[in-house]
């Protein structure tokens, strides 16, 4: 047998190895690839054994730092990458051929919106729909609709990616919020007293920069890291802080100021490019739009929806 016939002999990997050898360089560790998979830590351990003794290289040099992508390593978590684009790609095209409106679908939205705004037009959606199932996924991070981590988003966001194309419902209005017996106070008696604001993970949104930039340190005594956490805090009457007026304005609050210039971002219903022409996608995105629309005094501060 020549040295040429035992390559061709020599068993490939297959697309789970790539992903085992990207969850360990992304992660540095077999456990935390073993958590990102979904699989037991003995197991990736295994499959990066394998494919090394299969390829006649090393792939990761271990350190106390964990495990470091050698020049081989590089070359085929490089590969894994463009190979990931490429079938979630070719899904996402599968995906909007579709010609009737059935089947499963991946919403994606936040833990604000979902508790105050759309669970409404989820059911209202499904009694029009009934060929179709949701898959609802709250998160406060933006999933990523290029890897079909979702099918739509419905966000709050003041620019959008360009990678996405969408409809835009209205400016979401955030204004000040607190005790009864602080309703008709000046703004500037309103520095004065405790304030609740976001924390970690919501500190770039425009409310908070708001907050930060008006509100003298010393008085924000409270930080939480979701919109919900403020409103409780608010509603146990502890202090003072922003809301958006969806939320604030069906609370037993009174709303302390107008709603503030600037600070709103646009709510959006959004999708990738290649399912739009989804049937599926496009009469949630129609739904979602006609049922978000009627709720437009009570999202920009307005009156009642």
């Amino acid at each position: 047998m020549t040295v040429s016939d035992s390559a061709l002999q020599r068993p490939s990997p297959n697309w789970d190895d790539y992903r085992y050898v990207r969850a360990v360089a992304e992660t540095k560790s077999l456990a935390g690839a073993a958590t990102a998979l979904g699989v037991n830590h003995s197991t990736v351990f295994r499959r990066i054994n394998a494919v090394e003794e299969m390829l006649g290289a090393r792939l990761f040099e271990r350190g106390r730092s964990g495990y470091a992508l050698t020049a081989a390593g590089e070359e085929m978590v490089a590969l894994a990458g463009r190979m990931a684009e490429d079938i979630s790609g070719f899904e996402r095209r599968v995906a909007g051929r579709d010609v009737k409106p059935s089947g499963e679908l991946r919403v994606t939205t936040n833990d604000s919106i979902m508790a105050h705004l759309a669970m409404p037009v989820f059911t209202s959606f499904l009694t029009s729909f009934p060929d179709i199932r949701l898959d609802v996924v709250v998160s406060n991070l933006p999933l990523n609709l290029s890897k079909r981590d979702a099918d739509i988003a419905i966000r709050a966001t003041s620019a959008p990616p360009d990678t996405l194309v969408g409809r835009r419902v209205c400016t979401i209005a955030w204004a000040i919020y607190g005790p009864e017996r602080l309703k008709g106070a000046e703004l500037t008696d309103l520095f004065a007293e405790r304030w609740i604001a976001t924390g970690e993970g919501l500190s770039n949104i425009p409310p908070a920069r708001w907050v930060e930039r008006e509100v003298p340190n010393e008085r924000i005594v409270l930080r939480l890291n979701t919109i919900l956490g403020v409103a409780e805090a608010l509603r146990a009457g502890f202090g003072v802080g922003l809301l958006p007026c969806y939320i604030g304005d069906t609370l037993p609050l009174p709303r302390l100021s107008e709603p503030l210039p600037g600070v709103g971002a646009g709510l959006w219903l959004l999708t990738h490019p290649d399912l739009k022409h989804s049937a599926k996608v496009r009469v949630f995105m129609d739904h979602g739009w006609d049922a978000l629309t009627k709720l437009r005094p009570l999202l920009e501060g307005t009156g009642e929806a």
